[in-house]
């Protein structure tokens, strides 16, 4: 499938670093929870390995777990983290601190925000960024996967670890793939 780009060239994601709703299996959503002790190092750690990556731009979302995430690489690579508000992970409502086992996809929890709703969202706010040489965006799980829908990646590369570094770019028939740096 070939997808039209949300950027004109390649681009970098990077997931927030570890958090204890994480580790606990619970679901986070749009709760402002921070990095555990983990996920600060998992962010160090990313940083590091984007040190020299060609990386001139930096995209958050304003969650703290992502934020935070983004200023690690921002301090190692002497750039600025701009906030992309749309880019924020979905509410999911009453399932929020809740196990991620109770999640049921493509439903709306009570109080949550819908599928749809999340997605029109999140790629009104990837529009936003301007994709300038290879800007970095670190988001969350539920950002990727609107991404990796978006641009027609397979459900099993729609994942993403905490902290992983991902480099995005176009094969010569259109369509896009991912790489872990």
């Amino acid at each position: 499938m070939n997808a039209t780009p949300l950027f004109g060239g390649p681009f970098c994601f990077l997931r927030h670093g570890e958090t204890e709703n994480n580790r606990l299996g619970l679901v986070a959503g749009a709760s402002d929870v921070p990095l555990n002790a983990t996920g600060q190092a998992q962010a160090r750690a990313a940083a590091e390995r984007l040190a020299g990556s060609g990386i001139d731009a930096i995209w958050s979302s304003p969650l703290q777990r992502a934020h935070d995430t983004a200023l690690c690489v921002a301090a190692v690579l002497g750039l600025d983290v701009r906030i992309v508000p749309e880019i924020a992970e979905r509410s999911w409502g009453e399932l929020e601190g809740r196990p991620r086992s109770l999640r049921v996809r493509g439903t709306t929890p009570p109080g949550g925000e819908s599928p749809e709703a999340f997605a029109a969202r999140t790629l009104a706010g990837l529009r936003r960024i301007d994709a300038s040489r290879l800007p970095l965006v670190v988001a969350h799980s539920g950002t990727f996967r609107v991404l990796g829908a978006r641009l027609g990646l397979p459900p099993q590369e729609a994942q993403v670890a905490n902290s992983q570094p991902l480099r995005f770019a176009a094969r010569p028939d259109g369509r896009w793939h991912c790489v872990a740096l």
